[in-house]
């Protein structure tokens, strides 16, 4: 079975089907000092860890329930063997290679049709409130348009996907407010016909987690269960970064 290089199949796996939408996880190994850095100064390290580690397994979660192909794509080429583990279904590996976020999605995207898929969506593990019925939509949106996207409350982007090549996506302002609307800009000036869907959240402040225990008050699924019970465990809701930050300081005295 030819892969492109870098990508990995469990050698007891069969290949997912190529008929069907690839959706792809783009993500990282959790782990101290890395990534959630604005949950790690309100927080801690130790409780931002635990934080990132539930907010990446609902999006396992997710990529789990996919009724079509799942990708994982870690961050770096060694993380190949514990992406490999996440989920117990066949699956393709295509790790990230150097660059900017924009950089990085194009030659994931670019791996993922070679592959033989067409229309593919890139999820990140942060936008716990995305439900099947979100991505199921983003799916069919492409029979109707070049480029579905999903954005967030915050202006950045809790889902993007598309039926045919992405244009340079290098000079996009992916940690700004402005992404969503740059972003949909930038393809319609390539002559990309852009569908956006009902906005969804992120979180990456300690704000974000109030709206994300509230969000996930009623589902039932069991990861949005354990992230919502970790938020309520860690205290982790408060009104201001500062008297979080301080509580949890208390806490370790």
């Amino acid at each position: 079975m030819a892969t492109p290089i870098g990508a990995r199949m469990p050698q007891s796996q069969s290949a997912p089907h190529r008929t069907s939408t690839a959706l792809v996880l783009f993500c990282r190994r959790p782990a101290h000092g890395i990534g959630k850095q604005r949950l790690a100064r309100a927080l801690g390290t130790a409780r931002a860890l635990a934080i990132a580690t539930a907010l990446l397994d609902c999006a396992l979660e997710d990529l789990a329930a996919w009724p079509g192909a799942p990708v994982i794509s870690p961050a770096c080429q060694e993380d190949l063997a514990w992406a490999e583990g996440l989920i117990d279904r066949p699956k393709w590996l295509l790790p990230q290679p150097e660059g900017n976020l924009g950089q990085r999605l194009r030659h994931v995207d670019a791996e993922t049709r070679r592959l033989g898929f067409d229309r593919v969506l890139f999820i990140g593990s942060d936008a716990p409130s995305l439900q099947p019925d979100n991505l199921i939509a983003a799916g069919d949106a492409l029979a109707d348009a070049d480029v579905v996207l999903i954005p967030a409350v915050d202006g950045g982007v809790a889902l993007m996907g598309s039926r045919i090549p992405w244009p340079d996506l290098a000079g996009l302002p992916w940690s700004e407010a402005t992404l969503a609307e740059a972003l949909e800009q930038e393809c319609r000036a390539n002559d990309r016909s852009v569908i956006r869907l009902a906005a969804s959240y992120d979180v990456d402040e300690v704000s974000d987690l109030a709206r994300a225990e509230e969000a996930l008050r009623d589902d039932a699924r069991p990861a949005r269960e354990r992230l919502r019970l970790l938020i309520r465990a860690c205290n982790a809701i408060q009104p201001s970064a500062e008297r979080c930050d301080a509580g949890h300081r208390a806490g370790a005295q």
